[in-house]
């Protein structure tokens, strides 16, 4: 699902969500949406979102301090719990992603 204003962070940024935010002529964003959506399909109450940056997401993209695409985020209710940027390999995304969801379901314990 794509991002686009505060509402639909508001509206959607509930539990546990990986958010991409990408460009639009980022060849590596292009490589990673299908691998983070293949990795994020298999974690149990995960979301995977995704924020083109241009100027209509701009306030997005200052609201997470976003300097860089790729950036990968790892939100708890909008709150960042972590974050990557550039592009990592396959192997190592599932290591981070799975390390930092495991983080935040202990915090929740």
């Amino acid at each position: 699902m794509w991002l686009k204003t505060q509402n639909d962070l508001d509206n959607n940024l509930k539990g546990i969500s990986i958010v991409e935010v990408s460009g639009e002529s980022c060849a590596n964003c292009l490589t990673l949406m299908p691998i983070l959506d293949r990795l994020v399909s298999k974690m149990d109450g995960v979301n995977l979102f995704h924020i083109e940056a241009d100027n209509d997401t701009m306030p997005l993209i200052e609201k997470f301090e976003i300097m860089a695409v790729p950036t990968i985020l790892v939100l708890y209710n909008q709150e960042i719990k972590a974050r990557c940027k550039g592009f990592q390999p396959e192997e190592i995304l599932e290591l981070w992603l799975d390390a930092k969801v495991e983080e935040i379901r202990k915090e929740l314990k």
